[in-house]
């Protein structure tokens, strides 16, 4: 007779809003990793930068960063540069169903975004809908309108539905797992 093995042990995740969006930066960065060393795309995640305060000494080659703070708010998450294009985004993840709410944006990165479009680069968002399982580019003209739209008393947020019309599709794959570039290469810079 033959014994089968006794059940594995269901684990199951348990979410917090502290790494939200991680696994969506972690994503980008592994496609930025790709593109760079392919050589089709120079593209970085910036720093956030930091005033450190107190630094504890216990041994000389062990400095422990005690305290720290912001120095300014951070713009956005990653810039870089595509066929003579300069690209500035940020990425958004959220487990609606129907929207994304534009509180996750913050007024100085639309601001930030809005100088680079002026400028002549390519501002977006790719937005991660995790109870969709889909990534979306969300072109920075649509994220203006309804911010501007918002400041007038409008929607506080940029339903599901304007991602599925005016955003693009970034499919997920092995390498690059989400294939941004593409979507520029197709619909953005004929466009310019």
């Amino acid at each position: 007779m033959i014994k089968h093995p006794l059940p594995k042990k269901r684990y199951t995740k348990k979410t917090t809003t502290s790494n939200l969006g991680m696994t969506l930066e972690n994503d980008i960065e592994a496609t930025n990793n790709y593109y760079l060393e392919t050589k089709r795309a120079v593209i970085y995640k910036k720093p956030t930068p930091i005033q450190v305060v107190n630094v504890s000494y216990p041994a000389r080659n062990k400095a422990k960063i005690i305290e720290a703070y912001y120095k300014i708010p951070s713009t956005t998450d990653f810039n870089g540069i595509y066929k003579g294009y300069y690209l500035d985004f940020d990425c958004k993840e959220t487990k609606s169903l129907t929207s994304i709410p534009l509180k996750n944006v913050h007024p100085h990165q639309i601001m930030h975004l809005k100088a680079i479009t002026e400028q002549n680069g390519i501002g977006f968002l790719i937005v991660h809908f995790s109870s969709h399982d889909e990534h979306y580019y969300l072109p920075f003209e649509v994220l203006y309108h309804y911010y501007q739209e918002s400041l007038q008393g409008g929607r506080k947020s940029i339903p599901y539905q304007t991602f599925v019309k005016k955003g693009y599709l970034i499919p997920f794959s092995l390498n690059p797992r989400l294939d941004y570039l593409a979507v520029i290469d197709k619909y953005i810079i004929p466009n310019l």
